[in-house]
């Protein structure tokens, strides 16, 4: 037991660039029961209402719904409040990115091209694959670089990482493409120590949660590829 905490320790401390180890506290369920706790008391309504319409808006998505983009706009706009006062200022500008895209993602999902009742999702090509992957590491590169010499965040790479990662979900998203998922589910799994780290801990269950969603998302998404792709379809 002792051993896997202190692979813990040292995992979060390389995690997050903490220089002094014996700050971070062992991990036992007694102490993330009191985290939640803590957090939950500490938690403002604002965020309680964000992680609701932001657990609404994945929901939404992965069942192709349009309710997807209303309820995503009231949960981008709250975070973008609440991850100022956090100091996670590059999540702060990839909120109000969401915010933008979820409006150019509900215009793109209400107007189909002519002769189509939908908009189909569909798969990446090998050209689309590689404009996503360099818009991950040119978004990752500029916000690295803008935390490190303009802000006092004291997580410039994973929060760098975890904004560069939603924006190419996002963009994903709006184009219906089955990869956004992948996008995501990196998204998540980063955000969820990346959350707790910062105090936010109904936020990084929130974010748990969404790997889960997303994962089905996924599947779900996958299943209906194919079915746009049937003829007729």
């Amino acid at each position: 037991m002792k051993s896997a905490s202190k692979f813990y320790r040292n995992f979060i401390a390389d995690f997050f660039f903490v220089k002094n180890i014996s700050q971070i506290r062992s991990v036992d369920w007694q102490y993330i029961v009191e985290g939640i706790e803590s957090g939950i008391a500490a938690m403002s309504w604002l965020e309680g209402i964000a992680v609701v319409f932001g657990l609404a808006s994945v929901y939404y998505s992965m069942k192709e719904n349009i309710l997807v983009f209303p309820t995503g706009i009231v949960s981008t706009l709250i975070y973008v409040w609440i991850c100022l006062q956090v100091k996670l200022y590059a999540d702060m500008g990839i909120n109000a990115y969401y915010f933008s895209m979820s409006i150019f993602g509900w215009y793109i999902w209400t107007n189909p091209k002519p002769g189509k009742t939908a908009v189909p999702i569909t798969w990446l090509s090998k050209t689309g694959i590689f404009q996503s992957l360099a818009l991950w590491i040119f978004s990752y590169l500029v916000l690295y670089l803008v935390l490190i010499n303009f802000t006092d965040s004291d997580v410039p790479y994973w929060d760098s990482f975890t904004t560069s990662s939603a924006f190419v979900g996002m963009w994903l998203m709006a184009k219906k493409k089955v990869e956004n998922w992948i996008a995501w589910i990196i998204t998540d799994l980063v955000s969820v120590p990346l959350y707790f780290y910062k105090g936010l801990v109904l936020t990084s269950f929130q974010f748990l949660v969404f790997t889960i969603l997303a994962v089905l998302g996924l599947i779900a998404w996958v299943k209906l590829a194919k079915g746009y792709a049937q003829p007729n379809a």
